[in-house]
């Protein structure tokens, strides 16, 4: 039986300057080039994870937002998208703008993804900003009124804030959208001290895109072996055949894991695959 390896990406394949290393790089080219049956499950969008995986060559599509879509890694095309509740979208926001705070919207127009913002509330957010700027993200946009994003196909809310801001506002949407949204709320591994709260619709998880990019590519039977370090990872360790942690992952997600590796550093991930198909 063949498996299918699923790694995440920050804090899991990629160093703590969120980029692969030059060993990691070498080894999924030398995997890719074999055949190996390898791909990711990210927080990222597809642009990012273009980006991050640039001179690569995948054979299968990558799953972005958490699991919202999934996309095919050289065109960006994607093949699978799992939105936000449209008449829900503007609710949602109005009780993000409650507590003060203004959201990132990321978007499909039906030709192309979008990234709006209308506002640069904190540090952590004029750090996204920047990085994107830096990384010439095609979809970031400017608008007066957050709202005029609304009319896309809207992917994923993202709150940049500091977590005494963003905690009370989690827990809202929480009560009030637990069944209709998926929300998770981490830490920015490159901007210490503030948090990152996204919100997707509630199919929008790792496990669930997994599944559809089984039944997209013709893997349904592969052993699935997944990589994570943190809580959007659970859903995937709970499906996965095996599931391993890096050790610098939380305890939280060791809890679900089969067996826990070196820690992002050291290239842990991209080692564990290269020994395991030699076996």
């Amino acid at each position: 039986m063949s498996s299918l390896y699923i790694s995440d990406l920050d804090g899991t394949l990629l160093t703590g300057e969120g980029s692969l290393s030059p060993v990691t790089f070498s080894a999924l080219q030398d995997l890719l080039e074999k055949g190996v049956l390898f791909t990711t499950a990210s927080a990222r969008s597809v642009a990012s994870i273009q980006d991050i995986f640039k001179g690569l060559k995948f054979h299968l599509p990558v799953i972005e937002f958490n699991g919202a879509i999934i996309s095919d890694l050289q065109t960006g095309k994607h093949l699978f998208i799992n939105s936000i509740n449209t008449s829900l979208v503007e609710d949602i926001c109005g009780v993000i703008s409650k507590h003060g705070c203004s959201p990132f919207v990321s978007t499909f127009t039906g030709s192309e993804d979008r990234l709006y913002y209308s506002s640069v509330t904190n540090e952590g957010v004029k750090w996204y900003l920047n990085d994107r700027r830096i990384h010439n993200d095609k979809r970031l946009r400017y608008v007066k009124d957050i709202s005029s994003s609304f009319n896309d196909e809207v992917i994923c809310l993202n709150v940049i804030g500091k977590l005494e801001v963003l905690a009370d506002l989690e827990c809202e949407l929480r009560d009030q959208y637990k069944d209709i949204l998926k929300i998770h709320c981490m830490e920015d591994q490159y901007s210490p001290g503030y948090y990152w709260l996204t919100a997707h619709d509630i199919k929008a998880t790792k496990d669930f895109a997994i599944k559809e990019l089984q039944k997209i590519t013709g893997l349904s039977s592969s052993e699935v072996v997944v990589f994570g370090d943190n809580a959007n990872d659970i859903s995937m360790f709970k499906m996965a055949d095996r599931a391993i942690a890096v050790s610098n992952a939380i305890n939280e997600l060791k809890k679900y894991a089969t067996q826990v590796i070196g820690s992002n550093h050291e290239d842990s991930v991209a080692r564990f695959i290269q020994s395991d198909i030699l076996k």
